[in-house]
């Protein structure tokens, strides 16, 4: 990863951090997404201490507005005349219902469409990198998720996990839509399973679910750094050159649920994306 730049979302923590230090000790300049600028500082020290790195920036973002995550766009394209890879690992799980400052519902704005935005906003710098790569972490909940079109936003029922679950889905939906207009370009998009990580992701606000999980397997769960394995794999291995449109788990290619491969429905769920973020609505693919 010598020569390479790599940003990471969500990476202050849990699979993000471990992700940019495992990055970082391949070589690559680590680009970290914060929410909090003194947590962003103190990973970045660590990272460079842990690995002899010193080519780790931090950058401040809220992935829950728009706004922002615009900002953070404009400034990535600003500052790195490349992009080698982008790591979208940032993710949420709430127990009870919340609205962003556009008013989206936030489990489906930060863990779908802020890396939806981030992402288009920065395919330009990413083509002109190209070979580079894209990888959306996800989870095995997308195999329990469904996309409900005419309550993407949970007003009418809501429940965090099925929030959780149809984002996830949602997340591997996009990776499937996203590879088939990269056709060409030289960029790959996958998208990974990282395991059942411990974290203290999801513990803000948690689910019935994850509380019952957690005290169920908190003995079994990977560390970070296992649930990393793969991010990290896909961000950087010879093995996955090329490699698009996948779903992996373990460093293994694996069928995601059914659902996923609903090209209608992906592309139905493309174009309403476009709309909640304000980009241009395209054509279907």
């Amino acid at each position: 990863m010598d020569g390479k730049t790599a940003l990471i979302t969500g990476a202050t923590s849990g699979i993000g951090q471990a992700t940019a230090m495992g990055l970082a000790r391949l070589g690559a300049r680590v680009v970290l997404v914060a929410r909090d600028a003194e947590k962003g500082r103190r990973t970045a020290a660590e990272i460079t201490e842990r690995t002899g790195n010193h080519q780790v920036d931090v950058l401040l973002a809220d992935l829950s507005s728009q706004a922002s995550v615009r900002q953070l766009a404009e400034e990535v394209i600003g500052r790195y005349p490349r992009l080698d890879v982008l790591v979208n690992n940032a993710g949420i799980i709430l127990g009870t219902r919340r609205t962003t400052i556009d008013g989206l519902e936030y489990t489906f704005a930060v863990n779908h469409l802020a890396p939806f935005l981030l992402t288009n906003l920065l395919l330009d710098t990413l083509k002109a990198s190209a070979p580079s790569r894209i990888v959306i972490v996800s989870s095995e909940a997308q195999r329990m998720g469904r996309l409900n079109f005419e309550d993407l936003q949970g007003e009418a029922h809501y429940s965090g996990q099925a929030a959780y679950n149809q984002s996830k889905l949602a997340n591997i939906m996009f990776c499937y839509a996203l590879a088939r207009r990269l056709e060409g370009t030289g960029v790959t998009a996958t998208v990974a399973h990282p395991g059942l990580v411990r974290t203290n992701f999801g513990q803000e606000n948690p689910t019935r679910t994850v509380r019952v999980l957690i005290a169920l397997f908190k003995r079994f769960m990977k560390t970070p750094e296992q649930g990393a394995v793969t991010p990290i794999h896909l961000a950087s291995s010879p093995e996955v050159e090329g490699a698009t449109g996948r779903y992996f788990v373990n460093k293994r290619a694996r069928r995601s649920s059914p659902r996923s491969y609903d090209t209608a429905a992906t592309e139905r769920l493309w174009h309403e994306s476009e709309r909640l973020v304000g980009l241009p609505v395209t054509s279907e693919h």
